[in-house]
């Protein structure tokens, strides 16, 4: 019979568990070709070819993926100390400062380690602590790699302990992560961050001699498919074995034997990664940079954001007040506020973000128009009519609803531009490139944020106080379903 290979895909992915371990098995077995061995044949070549063509990128082939050389550490370095050099500007007396110049301090000093330091982290009863101790007594290179046990992850005890686990493993240079079996969800996830990290990982299949051959390389080859990571098997305390010897005399004698380590090819690559130690040691410096500049930036944010919630309050009641006293429609009222252009301004100088009056005049415009086409200013509208139409007294009285909603819309547009400003570079000398996608994009979190039925309750009550001193309280009714 002949079979015509159309499907190579196909017939390499139901052939190729059995293939692969065939081929791990042919240094010691001798395959016997007849009808069975033409088919065998079929599915290695098919399956070669597909994991040929999704093959699994090795350590080496991580790190030229990953560009970084010293001066592009040290400009990412230089980045970061403009930003604790800044939060020192605007507040000297900052408590995070004195820890940050001795972090910043300290990445110059890793430009130059020698030591890589090997993460070795997964769940619980992985093998991490036997395989570090195989490790340590077979690489020759040990004195050049430190391995580090981590916590277990995934032990579910509600302290956000795998976070904690995984900023320590982030100054790693490298990551060994063990499994002992398919994937679950949490392990996967987990994966991904470090991907996403750009941490060099190898994923280590421990425990392989848990398994029968061809179980073990299914599992093998759905990690390798899977992840598109560097994968490797090992056994780092195989199970015993038991062995029997006939002797002359017809006697039988029996002994439990304990097969010596299988991690020879974590070994090897665990040598190629030590030619590539100062690649590594940069990788790790800038991503450590990256960190650091982000914790600085939070902290200069948090310092730039208690200046700015006075302004926007500021303002937000000046455009109560003068919608109140000069009543538009409500679809206006962003459009016609000359108010938020000088908060623009305000807030811009904040954030070092410097706008002239015309700017500023164009950002408040654009802002107005994004909240309209959003349906932003209809819906804030409809909501607070509701609430104020418990309570005739204040209903009556024409100008609360706009005088309100401007309040209300003034406070998310300052919010939503301090937003937008915090994901700006630090100490940008002009605010005139707005990207209008991500202002949109801010503008609905925002108004998400401050739509929530508590803060509009409390929010309306508090306008209502001082646009009308004297109303009786605002009974709150059908908020719900007019926000939601």
């Amino acid at each position: 019979m002949v079979v015509k290979l159309q499907r190579p895909i196909l017939v390499g992915g139901l052939g190729l568990s059995f293939s692969l371990w065939m081929l791990e098995s042919w240094h010691d077995s001798i395959v016997q070709v007849g009808e069975f061995g033409l088919l065998s044949a079929l599915a290695v070549g098919g399956g070669l070819w597909l994991f040929q063509k999704n093959r699994p990128k090795d350590s080496l082939e991580q790190l030229d993926g990953m560009v970084v050389d010293r001066t592009t550490v040290e400009s990412a370095i230089a980045k970061t100390e403009t930003v604790i050099n800044q939060l020192a500007q605007e507040a000297e007396n900052h408590t995070a400062l004195e820890t940050l110049r001795e972090q910043v301090a300290q990445l110059l000093l890793e430009l130059d380690r020698q030591d890589i330091k090997v993460a070795v982290t997964g769940g619980k009863f992985v093998g991490k602590s036997t395989l570090i101790k195989v490790l340590k007594e077979n690489v020759e290179t040990r004195n050049l790699v430190s391995l580090e046990e981590t916590a277990p992850l995934f032990r579910e005890t509600g302290d956000n302990s795998d976070a904690a686990v995984l900023a320590e493993v982030a100054k790693s240079d490298f990551v060994l992560f063990l499994t002992n079996g398919d994937l679950t969800d949490s392990e996967f996830q987990t994966l991904q961050q470090l991907k996403a990290g750009n941490q060099p990982t190898i994923l280590v299949f421990n425990k392989q001699d848990q398994y029968l051959a061809d179980e073990s390389a299914s599992i093998l080859l759905s990690l390798k498919q899977r992840m598109l990571l560097n994968v490797v098997a090992t056994a780092a305390s195989p199970i015993p074995i038991k062995v029997r010897k006939h002797e002359a005399d017809g006697s039988v004698q029996e002994w439990m034997e304990q097969p010596a380590p299988n991690i020879k090819q974590l070994r090897g690559q665990l040598g190629e990664l030590v030619q590539q130690g100062q690649r590594l040691v940069w990788l790790t410096t800038m991503r450590k940079a990256g960190l650091l500049k982000a914790e600085a930036k939070n902290c200069l944010n948090g310092t730039r954001r208690d200046r700015a919630t006075p302004i926007i309050e500021q303002y937000q009641w000046i455009a109560a007040a003068a919608a109140f006293a000069n009543p538009v429609p409500a679809l206006d009222i962003l459009a016609t506020a000359a108010i938020n252009a000088q908060m623009v301004m305000d807030l811009g100088n904040i954030y070092q973000q410097k706008f002239s009056l015309e700017q500023a005049q164009t950002v408040a415009g654009t802002m107005g128009s994004l909240m309209l086409k959003l349906g932003l200013v209809e819906l804030s509208t409809n909501a607070i009519s509701t609430v104020l139409k418990s309570n005739v007294v204040t209903f009556v009285a024409g100008g609360v609803v706009q005088g309100v909603s401007a309040a209300y819309l003034t406070r998310v547009a300052g919010l939503s531009l301090v937003e937008y400003f915090q994901q700006q570079e630090i100490a940008i000398d002009s605010g005139t490139g707005l990207n209008l996608e991500n202002l949109r994009q801010t503008l609905q979190k925002v108004f998400g944020q401050n739509q929530q039925i508590g803060f509009l309750q409390g929010f309306v009550k508090q306008s209502v106080k001082r646009l009308l001193p004297e109303a009786q309280p605002v009974k709150v009714v059908g908020v719900k379903e007019a926000v939601g």
